[in-house]
């Protein structure tokens, strides 16, 4: 279930969130889009990974306008078994290491956000990172939006490009569309208002251009389609408690575009 009751609760740091059993939309997309072998697996061995602290430092940066779990180390890089060790004990006391040199790229980062208007706008006059706890059929339900002000909910998104036009196979790739439906669904669920949902991303490299997107009707109606999907798919295995992965065997055809290349060579003999 969950360590919490419905409702919306201020201040709850990331990691108490994340550790929270209810569903969350990570939870969900894996369940609608790949298998639940797959959720069982990572759901019991969480991983870490370093690339996802420069988007740690610039969230707190930019939602908050400081850091809250960042450390800055000293150091050149993590060669050395001093530079290793502080970075480990960092990560054991549930902070986020990052070398001096990451800092200045982060702060830039940032700052290009807030040179965006629609962008600075959206991170003014905002409340940061509330989380959002609901239930539906006896499953608890979390949602926890980067930013929420008036009738809008902004997801920050640090990428390798923020060109618009990219976005919508990113979107898709990385399941945006199904967290921003659920997004939008779980916090009007716990206000009854409607908000928007958009996306403020920036690129982690020079010159960090940012760009603000958001997801069309039709998105977000295949977005809440997937999440029912993924909420249907858990109740079912965890009513069995069995979590298959893929199937045993398989008869597969070739992918359309390759009919469509042969039967061209065909046509040229």
């Amino acid at each position: 279930m969950s360590d919490y009751k419905p409702g919306i609760y201020d201040g709850m740091s990331n990691a108490d969130y994340h550790a929270d059993p209810a569903m969350g939309s990570t939870s969900l997309k894996t369940l609608a889009t790949r298998t639940p072998a797959h959720w069982k697996w990572e759901s019991e061995h969480p991983v870490h990974k370093e690339a996802y602290d420069v988007g740690t430092a610039v969230h707190e940066l930019v939602l908050e306008g400081e850091f809250k779990t960042v450390v800055e180390l000293e150091y050149d890089s993590y060669r050395t078994k001093a530079a290793q060790g502080d970075r480990d004990k960092a990560y054991t006391d549930g902070l986020t290491p990052m070398l001096s040199k990451d800092l200045i790229e982060v702060h830039a980062i940032a700052e290009s956000v807030m040179r965006n208007p629609l962008a600075a706008n959206a991170f003014t006059g905002h409340v940061a990172e509330q989380s959002f706890f609901w239930e539906e059929e006896g499953q608890m339900y979390k949602v926890r939006p980067d930013a929420r002000k008036s009738g809008l909910i902004v997801d920050l998104k640090t990428c390798q490009s923020a060109n618009p036009k990219d976005f919508p196979r990113t979107g898709y790739d990385f399941g945006y569309f199904m967290s921003a439906a659920m997004y939008v669904d779980g916090v009007k669920e716990l206000t009854g208002e409607d908000h928007a949902f958009a996306f403020v991303n920036v690129e982690k490299s020079k010159p960090y251009l940012t760009s603000v997107t958001e997801f069309d009707a039709e998105a977000l109606a295949y977005g809440r389609q997937m999440i029912d999907r993924a909420k249907r798919i858990y109740r079912e295995c965890k009513a069995a408690d069995k979590w298959p992965g893929y199937p045993a065997f398989t008869t597969v055809s070739l992918p359309k575009w390759a009919t469509y290349q042969l039967e061209d060579m065909m046509i040229d003999e």
